[in-house]
């Protein structure tokens, strides 16, 4: 239940966060609200797993520049993290142009601008949940 809902609240923060960014970030599909959601779903599963497993490596390799910056490099690995899961999600697998995914447009700025409002709309989120669900 736990991992049903914080990928549910990681879906609805890239959501959120591409309403709010407007034509910066759009999460693509084929259209449909269904499509849609879906392909944010498929979204914040691949960003959970990149969280997951690339993360920690980042992290540990950069442990130095955390110290050096008190933390504030982890807005950097942040947007590192959304980067990849744009590079993983915004392919061409199939197709000549991208089916689903995530995409951020305009360079370095605007990843670091939505990696950090998806981390303040997933706060947030958090904080509004009852405390069953999200522990």
């Amino acid at each position: 239940m736990k991992l049903v809902a914080r990928i549910l609240i990681t879906a609805l923060a890239i959501g959120l966060s591409a309403l709010i960014l407007g034509s910066h970030m759009e999460v693509v599909s084929d259209g449909t609200t269904l499509g849609t959601i879906l392909a944010a779903v498929v979204v914040a599963i691949v960003y959970g797993l990149v969280h997951m497993i690339v993360k920690p490596i980042v992290q540990l390799i950069s442990l130095p520049l955390y110290i050096l910056t008190l933390g504030l490099v982890s807005l950097l690995v942040n947007t590192l993290m959304l980067w990849i899961t744009t590079l993983i999600t915004n392919q061409t697998w199939f197709s000549d142009t991208p089916n689903w995914g995530l995409e951020v447009n305009g360079g370095f700025w605007w990843f670091l601008l939505a990696a950090l409002v998806i981390s303040v709309v997933q706060t947030i989120l958090l904080a509004v949940l009852p405390k069953k669900i999200s522990d």
